[in-house]
């Protein structure tokens, strides 16, 4: 895969650096078995501010891992670091990955921006005001929750359709709304790139 570039607020060197702290962090687990801790001062300070990230793993186009946080409770580079690290070995839907399906990898990154309160009475309400291919979704109601990354818009482009499986990965009933449901949503800014890529340019900069 090749790296994918959206417009945000980090710049294209920014991005090659906190593609190759992940690249960098499952490397380290799996010489190690335990994440990089990259120190944040070594870093432009966009990436030493507190953000919140997932990062996503792929082999041939089918999910590897998936990990995030949806608050921002560690610098982005740490965040980076972490959570590229529990993609790769403790995504309970995965077996840890293993040194041979490293070379095969492709890393994608979503920083998250903070979420925001919806303020809706029903859900048609909701459905008319969330942004297809832009918001992420959480959902939280009866102590469950559940998150929809923006990209997932991909596979579910409808709204009530994303919004039923939204339910569904947060533990709720079909059709379930209530007076306490609560919804936020969030954007993300996201790229990524294949660990071979990541790798190839560091090594060769290095």
């Amino acid at each position: 895969m090749s790296s994918t570039e959206t417009q945000g607020i980090y710049r294209a060197e920014e991005r090659r650096m906190l593609l190759g702290i992940a690249a960098q962090s499952i490397e380290h687990g799996l010489n190690h078995g335990h994440p990089l801790e990259p120190d944040p001062h070594e870093y432009p300070a966009a990436l030493q501010a507190e953000r919140a990230t997932f990062v996503t793993l792929q082999i041939d186009g089918s999910l590897r891992g998936c990990i995030g946080v949806l608050e921002a409770i560690r610098p982005l580079v740490v965040d980076v670091a972490r959570n590229a690290f529990a993609a790769a070995f403790e995504d309970p839907r995965f077996p840890p990955l293993t040194r041979a399906e490293l070379p095969r990898l492709d890393i994608h990154l979503s920083v998250l921006s903070p979420s925001e309160p919806m303020h809706v009475g029903s859900e048609s309400e909701l459905l008319e005001q969330i942004r297809p291919g832009i918001d992420g979704l959480i959902l939280e109601d009866r102590g469950r929750r559940g998150t929809f990354l923006p990209s997932v818009w991909e596979q579910l482009p409808d709204p009530r359709e994303f919004f039923d499986h939204l339910r569904h990965k947060a533990g709720l009933p079909t059709g379930h709304w209530s007076d306490t449901l609560e919804v936020l949503r969030y954007t993300t800014e996201s790229f990524g790139t294949s660990i071979a890529e990541t790798f190839g340019e560091d090594r060769r900069t290095a």
